[in-house]
């Protein structure tokens, strides 16, 4: 079994990148041969990449994606992630920290999370790949009086480019429906708060609406009630932590904020179909 820490890996941006912003255009081939990379870790900023040229292997909470070409994707800061290896791939990607991204892409990315690998059409595709060649060239004149605001508003157009793509797959009526707007502020509560807040009806009064309404909301969006998701995040959380650290499953239940270490292990059974042991040891098998 390889070595843990007691917290999952955080990249953060190379020392001399004072903006917090990095975009970078690379061509690779085989494993990364980086171990910052290779290993699951976080980032500490909003992570894109497009695939220009053949394939990148990449694995996002258990989950393994090929990107092909002209795909895009985006990686929230908290997604667990790492690079499996390329096959002749030119890729553009760009991480951007939080504090750098305006008030309305904050928003917008909030709302995408998780967001899967998406196609990208031809003209959309062009557009994109000379958006971020024009913020690569800005990236290299650090010698402009305001080179920081130009690079942090160039890159924010990038993201709300890419951003206007996800929001375009989906159905405009949908997007404008109370039930799918409920659903987005309940899933950011959510992401805030799983640690902390386990009841349906603490949501539910956060929204100043009623718990069954707001039941109904996110069943009709997404098919499963409000309980589905509290404990699905609550147990993705926990699989990260079996994973990616050297926890005890009693210090990660507390973490989780369950002080019932014997009920935390049966909701775990109930979501996983397994114990959080089984599933740990299985992992390594």
């Amino acid at each position: 079994m390889r070595g843990k820490s007691k917290h999952i890996p955080v990249n953060s941006l190379p020392s001399g990148i004072r903006e917090g912003i990095m975009i970078m255009k690379i061509a690779c081939d085989g494993p990364p041969n980086a171990v910052e990379v290779e290993r699951p870790h976080r980032d500490n900023g909003h992570l894109f990449i497009f695939q220009e040229e053949g394939k990148t292997h990449i694995e996002i909470d258990f989950q393994t994606y090929a990107i092909a070409p002209s795909t895009i994707i985006y990686i929230h800061p908290d997604q667990v992630h790492r690079v499996i290896t390329f096959e002749n791939a030119m890729v553009t990607s760009w991480i951007i920290t939080n504090e750098n991204l305006s008030e309305e892409n904050v928003d917008l990315l909030t709302a995408l999370r998780p967001a899967a690998p998406l196609f990208l059409e031809s003209e959309t595709r062009t557009l994109l790949s000379n958006m971020a060649a024009l913020c690569i060239k800005f990236a290299e004149r650090k010698h402009e009086k305001l080179f920081s605001s130009i690079l942090k508003e160039s890159c924010n157009t990038l993201v709300t480019l890419v951003a206007s793509q996800y929001l375009s797959e989906a159905k405009n009526a949908d997007l404008q429906s109370r039930s799918k707007e409920i659903t987005k502020s309940f899933h950011s509560l959510l992401e805030e708060n799983f640690k902390r807040i386990k009841s349906p009806t603490q949501y539910a009064d956060t929204l100043n609406i009623s718990t069954p309404y707001l039941n109904q909301c996110i069943k009709s969006t997404t098919g499963h009630p409000i309980s589905y998701h509290i404990h699905e995040r609550v147990i993705l959380e926990a699989k990260r932590l079996l994973y990616h650290s050297n926890k005890s499953i009693k210090e990660i239940a507390a973490d989780l904020g369950y002080d019932d270490f014997s009920y935390f292990s049966r909701l775990f059974v109930k979501v996983a179909g397994c114990t959080p042991l089984s599933f740990r040891n299985k992992i390594f098998e």
